[in-house]
């Protein structure tokens, strides 16, 4: 016999969603930063085994939308209910439940077999995290609680069991050697934004997107052209730092991160461009990957 199916993780942002992706696949495809909003894009990560193929889909927190962006990163967490074979919702030990009532309300709807995820319980005490169980047992009664810690792996051999017994059976969906169905150049495109939410505050990490100009591969080394589009010229000259020391050192940064995860050198240019408003602006969402339909 053998089983396969999407596992969709949703939940509100910084409960970890991207953290717990990263230890069910055993590879870091997820960014993974102390801000909100870190991920805009669906991502999947694809565990197979001889008898098993679980594809996972990292989605967007949930969130109310502000501007065109917005909408469509809520366009992958709606359809992320939809689509699944298997939901885990991710909470953690210290948000409000009602962030997500409208969400939590749809995964009761959808019939699915769920699985509540209360992650970061390394934060917490033995009695506080009864107590949550409880509550979400009532929330979710059909639901399976699983309390973990993705960050120090705790019970995540537990979660993958547990996923493993509700995931219906079915043949491969990819080949069993795949890991995800992001291409290289995606993932260079998450590292450099992952540097730019780590070393910049407030506007600037949420007004930039980067777009791999080119991406040539060499037999030792694979040459990488990025340009990172802000929204105004004020952010541009931020970005840059002075005598461009800052963007020096994103892209020290960015190329240490993507040679450990090419497992070869890399050569990475970086190019900062002016696309006014682009958040807004939705020829440019279309050409930057985000649906806006």
């Amino acid at each position: 016999m053998h089983k396969s199916g999407f596992v969709n993780i949703i939940g509100n942002p910084n409960v970890g969603k991207s953290t717990l992706m990263n230890a069910l696949v055993g590879e870091r495809l997820s960014i993974i930063t102390s801000k909100a909003q870190t991920t805009r894009h669906r991502i999947m990560g694809i565990v197979s085994g001889d008898d098993f193929q679980i594809v996972y889909s990292d989605t967007p927190g949930i969130l109310k939308p502000n501007y065109k962006l917005q909408e469509s990163m809520m366009k992958f967490v709606t359809g992320a209910v939809s689509d699944a074979d298997v939901i885990l919702y991710v909470t953690d030990t210290v948000e409000q439940s009602d962030r997500s009532a409208e969400i939590v309300e749809r995964i009761r709807r959808s019939g699915l077999p769920a699985l509540v995820v209360i992650n970061k319980i390394d934060l917490t005490t033995p009695e506080a995290l009864e107590v949550l169980v409880e509550k979400w047992h009532a929330e979710l009664p059909e639901a399976v609680i699983v309390p973990v810690s993705a960050r120090e792996r705790f019970n995540i051999e537990g979660l993958f069991g547990k996923i493993l017994e509700v995931l219906p059976e079915g043949p491969a969906f990819y080949p069993k050697d795949t890991l995800t169905d992001k291409s290289l150049r995606f993932f260079a495109s998450e590292i450099v934004r992952e540097k730019i939410l780590r070393f910049y505050d407030k506007e600037i990490p949420y007004c930039c997107e980067i777009e791999i100009e080119s991406y040539k591969e060499e037999p030792a080394i694979d040459r990488i052209a990025a340009t990172i589009h802000v929204a105004r010229e004020s952010q541009k000259g931020i970005l840059i730092g002075h005598k461009g020391e800052k963007l020096k050192r994103v892209g020290e940064a960015a190329r240490k991160d993507m040679e450990q995860f090419l497992g070869k050198k890399v050569f990475l240019q970086l190019f900062v461009k002016v696309s006014a408003d682009w958040r807004d602006n939705e020829r440019q969402l279309r050409r930057f990957g985000y649906e806006q339909e």
